[in-house]
C-alpha cells in the first residue's frame, strides 16, 4: 500500500513539474508573441528614445498607439523631457507647436487647456474605438469616437505621410476647432497682449 502511494505521489509530482514547465513556455510564447506584435497592434506603448523613433505605423494603427500611451500616462502632450515622443506622433510644424507649449508653459496651463485627444478637462471616457483610415494619397483621416459622460464625441485626426511613416498634423473637434487653431488663437492671444 505504501509502495501505491509513494508511485501515485511521485506521478503527481512530475505531472506537476511537466504542468509548471508547460505554463511557463506558453507564457514566455505568449510574451514574446506580445512584443512581436506590438508594433502593428499598438498595444504596447514604447519605453525608450530609441522605441520613440518612428515604427511604419498604419495611421489607425498610430492614432491607436498615441491614445495608449496617453491613457497610460506616458503621453506626449505636456512633458519637457523627450522631444523624440512627440516627434514619433506628429509632423514637425505641430511637434513644435506641442514642444514650445510645454516648455514655455512651464508645468501651468499654456494654449492647452483641455486634453487634446478627449477635447474635454474631465473625462469619463467609455465606448472608445478607432476607425479605419480613410486613405488619399499621402494624407488621411482617421476617426476616434468614445462617449465623454455620455455625450457621444468624434475626434478626427488628419496625417501625412513623411519619409514612410505617418505622422499627425492636425486635429478636428468639430465645428470649426483643430489643435493648430488653438495654437494659432492663443499665439494672436499673446501678440495682442504685448501691444
Amino acid at each position: 500500500m505504501k509502495t501505491i502511494n509513494c508511485l501515485l505521489l511521485t506521478a503527481a509530482l512530475i505531472s506537476l513539474v511537466n504542468c509548471s514547465s508547460a505554463t511557463r513556455t506558453t507564457t514566455e510564447n505568449v510574451n514574446a508573441n506580445l512584443q512581436k506584435n506590438s508594433n502593428t497592434t499598438a498595444t504596447a506603448a514604447p519605453t525608450s528614445a530609441a522605441e520613440n523613433q518612428a515604427d511604419n505605423l498604419a495611421p489607425d494603427a498610430l492614432v491607436k498607439d498615441l491614445y495608449n500611451r496617453h491613457d497610460a500616462e506616458k503621453s506626449p502632450f505636456f512633458q519637457t523631457e523627450d522631444r523624440a515622443l512627440v516627434d514619433k506622433y506628429f509632423d514637425k510644424a505641430l511637434a513644435d507647436l506641442i514642444w514650445k507649449d510645454a516648455i514655455v508653459s512651464k508645468g501651468e496651463v499654456g494654449a492647452l487647456d483641455s486634453d487634446p485627444l478627449y477635447n474635454a478637462q474631465d473625462t469619463e471616457i467609455k465606448n472608445f474605438s478607432v476607425g479605419q483610415p480613410q486613405v488619399t494619397g499621402d494624407k488621411a483621416e482617421v476617426a476616434a469616437s468614445f462617449e465623454n459622460f455620455k455625450k457621444k464625441e468624434t475626434i478626427t485626426f488628419m496625417l501625412v505621410k513623411q519619409n514612410g511613416d505617418w505622422k499627425i498634423f492636425d486635429i478636428n473637434y468639430g465645428g470649426g476647432d483643430t489643435l493648430l487653431g488653438i495654437f494659432k488663437q492663443n499665439a494672436e492671444a499673446m501678440s495682442n497682449t504685448k501691444k
